[in-house]
């Protein structure tokens, strides 16, 4: 289940990178889980051209993490967020100025994205 959504999370951000044919074979692979029977078979090409295809999608969309750190940051902010979420939460149990309460809410919105 973690391959699956860290392949979902890096074609998020780098998919685009992808030619037109790698980013279509790779989505139905991840995104709508066909088998590489079936994709082979729209495709016209082999069930291992498929296996290889996706291969070199994952190795490059990995390449691209490895050198930008794009999903490590949104990962990061994310985990950042929620922390700030809590704490400002437990400040809130004992008062509700409104600078935290806008905090708090602006802290919701980036652990949403």
């Amino acid at each position: 289940m973690e391959r699956i959504v860290q392949q979902g999370l890096l074609y998020d951000f780098y998919g685009e990178l992808l030619t037109e044919h790698q980013r279509h074979v790779y989505e139905e692979v991840v995104i709508h889980d066909l088998s590489l029977s079936e994709i082979a078979q729209e495709q016209g090409i082999s069930r291992q051209g498929v296996h290889d295809l996706i291969k070199r999608c994952d190795r490059l969309l990995e390449g691209y993490e490895k050198k930008l750190h794009l999903v490590e940051k949104f990962r990061l902010t994310k985990e950042l967020a929620g922390e700030v979420q809590k704490l400002l939460d437990e400040y809130m149990k004992k008062e509700e100025p409104d600078l935290l309460v806008r905090a708090r809410n602006l802290a919701g919105k980036i652990v949403e994205v």
